[in-house]
């Protein structure tokens, strides 16, 4: 018997006692001696701890709560050890030679580009880099190209508003005004050469506005009233050359400028009688410009006086101040005073009984 116990035995000592798997409380540790490695021992140690109930059966033999022996050097050195081998199962020191596997990156999310290589900016970015000039001449080369798509581009293209065509116009003032050579006389023949290029290229962006502001191509005459305002300013504006043939652009311009007024009024009478025309104050508005003009829009104002003569005293202005419907109506004003004003037809007689 003593040979058996004195060799190692692979089993463990505490199956030897039949019937219960654990140990008695009045047995050690210490009583069976167990030959076995520090990894062995410490694990026998850990398992023989949490078994042990302190409570139940007090301090273990020997007067503490850990066992003695000479496995108290193991105890000290695989502490660490067992701590982190009864936290976590991975971290045992029998596993901890093993290599750790590379940790995946998941690319479930994470799109892998292509090696990069250089190409073109697409339409829409391209676009976004060039200024009004730039797409300005873009356009223009595009349609010289391809005649057909012009049409595209006017129909597609926002109707341009007062404000907008008004604001091209004093571009081109501007450009005029800063051409005049510094110092001297601005009406000399020096100074209209130097400016004679900037003042032809004003005209001709004038001439190509008006048209689209009047009627049939625009149906409101309030739009095309203002328009024609704005731009009569910008044609008082230009100087008069000392040279009266330096003027013909001047006098040609002002000569556009009063047929166009002519064609709104008469397109205005159609509505309304022309009740706008005055109620709007446009005029006295045409009535200013042809005196700024020195006369030479008088063929507006002969239209404005047949459409509105009925109204005002303008038409017996026109026909040299004989007797007209103001003067009819007994000498109070006008008959659109007089229907504002309530009094219209006081001084009229009025019969009596059927004739």
């Amino acid at each position: 018997m003593n040979s058996l116990l004195s060799s190692p035995s692979p089993v463990p000592p505490h199956l030897f006692v039949h019937g219960n798997n654990r140990f008695s409380p009045a047995c050690s540790a210490s009583s069976f001696p167990i030959h076995t490695t520090g990894t062995m021992n410490s694990r026998k140690r850990k398992a023989d701890d949490d078994d042990y109930d302190i409570e139940a059966y007090g301090d273990r033999p020997g007067g503490t709560r850990e066992s003695s022996g000479g496995n108290n050097n193991n105890n000290n050195n695989n502490g660490e050890a067992d701590d982190r081998m009864s936290a976590s199962p991975s971290n045992s020191p029998a596993l901890s030679t093993r290599p750790a596997p590379p940790r995946q990156i998941s690319l479930r999310n994470k799109r892998i580009k292509p090696n990069i290589s250089g190409r073109p900016l697409s339409l829409p970015r391209l676009l976004e880099t060039l200024d009004l000039d730039a797409l300005r001449t873009v356009i223009q080369s595009l349609c010289d190209r391809h005649p057909e798509v012009s049409s595209e581009i006017v129909n597609l293209a926002p109707r341009p508003t007062v404000e907008a065509a008004l604001e091209v116009l004093l571009k081109y003032e501007s450009t005029f005004r800063s051409s005049f050579p510094f110092g001297g006389s601005t009406s000399s023949e020096y100074a209209y050469n130097r400016v004679r290029q900037a003042l032809l290229n004003l005209l001709n962006a004038l001439g190509d506005f008006t048209p689209h502001f009047l009627p049939p191509n625009e149906p409101q005459t309030f739009t095309s009233l203002r328009f024609l305002d704005g731009a009569t300013n910008v044609i008082h504006r230009l100087p008069a050359w000392d040279n009266a043939a330096q003027n013909h652009h001047k006098n040609l311009a002002y000569e556009e400028m009063a047929k166009a007024w002519a064609l709104v009024v008469r397109e205005a009478a159609k509505r309304g009688a022309g009740i706008q025309l005055q109620y709007d104050g446009w005029d006295q508005k045409l009535a200013k410009h042809n005196e700024q003009a020195q006369g030479r829009m008088q063929s507006a104002m002969n239209e404005l006086r047949s459409h509105l003569g009925w109204m005002g005293d303008g038409g017996n202005q026109n026909s040299g101040g004989g007797g007209g419907a103001g003067a009819g109506a007994g000498g109070g004003g006008s008959i659109r005073e007089q229907l504002l004003s309530g009094t219209y037809g006081t001084n009229i007689p009025v019969p009596v009984g059927f004739r």
